[in-house]
This record gives structure tokens, C-alpha cells and sequence, in this order.
């Protein structure tokens, strides 16, 4: 089975480095130096790992036969893929695959159904469950401890708390700038009459 486990960014220096966008819990096995890896598109691998380096945080590659900055632009936005056992799982019992979290079925602590996960998205910040509905519409649910309390696999089922407006939006507590104006102008008030009395005390 084949997961994504980088993305290339940006040539780094004139010796052929590039940064990457890291997609794997495992960076230190995935993205290892001796590593050959698949691309997307695929006629740009595979690609072998040569060397691997932080740098400010963030983790830069040299690839084999990649000498110079032309040739490390040049693979700017390819996906790095691994072949992973699809019965190999993440040392960490709170880590997962793409491959186990797919097609879950998303409840509510209560068991309400809201649905099934039919994607997920990495971002930089954050990974993100696309979830399909059973009326055929998709909310994005952020996969973080404070929404997602639990990822249940022998039940097939992923549990979240989420805030009020995240899967429906007319549960939103909405703050009009007209309300924020009057709070703000009754903190000044407050503020003024504070002062006022401190200054007649003294």
C-alpha cells in the first residue's frame, strides 16, 4: 500500500536541497537517507534519499543525482509516496494512517450519526477529516484531542465534541460589529467613571 508521506517545497541554497513538507508521523523512517520513494507525478521519480538535515525547523533533503538549485526546482510541489505493509501500524498507540482512519464512521459522544470520513487533508497546520454527510454534503472536522475524543478501530468509529457551528452552521454564536462597538464603548464608559472617582477620592 502506498502512502504520501512529503511534499517538495522550495529549493534550498545551490547544492540541490529542497525543503519539504513533512506527512508522516515517522520523518526519521519514512523520509530516512537510503529511502527510494515514489512520486506524484510519477515521472519524476522515484527519488532516493541522499542526505537528510534541520534546518530552522524544518527539514531538508538532497536527493540522488539532484546536484544544483535548476534541478531541486524542478521538483518543486512532487508528492514523495512510501510503500507501507497495509498491516504495519504507527508505534505510537495514539497515531494513524490514512488507511486506518478512512471510512470511519464520525459520531457524537450521544452516538448520533453525523457521518463518514471520505478524506483527509494535511495541511501545514493541521490534518483535517472530510467528512461526508448522509444527505451527500461535507464538513471539514480538524483532527485535534480537543474535537476528536476518540478514534475507536475494532468499532470502526471516530468520536468528536465539536464546538457549536462546526457541523452546523446555524448553531454559530455570532458577534455582530454593532454588539463588539457597544461592548467596546461600555468597557470605556466603565473605564471613565473609574477613573473619575479615583481622581475625586484623591
Amino acid at each position: 500500500m502506498q502512502l504520501v508521506v512529503a511534499r517538495i517545497g522550495r529549493a534550498h541554497g545551490i547544492k540541490g536541497e529542497v525543503t519539504v513538507e513533512v506527512r508522516t508521523d515517522e520523518p526519521e523512517l519514512r523520509l530516512a537517507p537510503g529511502a527510494v520513494l515514489a512520486t506524484e507525478p510519477a515521472s519524476t521519480g522515484p527519488l532516493t534519499i541522499e542526505t537528510g538535515r534541520v534546518h530552522s525547523g524544518r527539514l531538508l533533503l538532497r536527493f540522488e543525482g539532484v546536484r544544483d538549485r535548476t534541478g531541486a526546482e524542478a521538483l518543486r510541489n512532487t508528492l514523495l509516496i512510501a510503500e507501507v505493509d497495509p498491516e504495519e501500524t504507527p508505534e505510537d498507540p495514539e497515531e494513524f494512517y490514512d488507511h486506518q482512519l478512512m471510512d470511519l464512521d464520525v459520531v457524537l459522544a450521544d452516538g448520533t450519526e453525523i457521518g463518514r470520513i471520505s478524506g483527509i487533508s494535511h495541511l501545514p497546520s493541521q490534518d483535517l477529516f472530510i467528512v461526508e454527510r448522509p444527505d451527500g454534503s461535507e464538513v471539514m472536522i480538524p483532527f485535534v484531542e480537543e474535537i476528536v475524543s476518540e478514534i475507536d478501530l475494532e468499532e470502526q468509529r471516530a468520536v468528536i465534541t465539536p464546538p457549536p457551528g462546526l457541523i452546523n452552521a446555524d448553531e454559530a454564536v455570532v458577534v455582530s460589529s454593532r454588539d463588539e462597538t457597544t461592548q467596546d464603548t461600555a468597557q470605556d464608559d466603565t473605564q471613565d467613571d473609574t477613573q473619575g472617582k479615583t481622581r475625586d477620592e484623591n
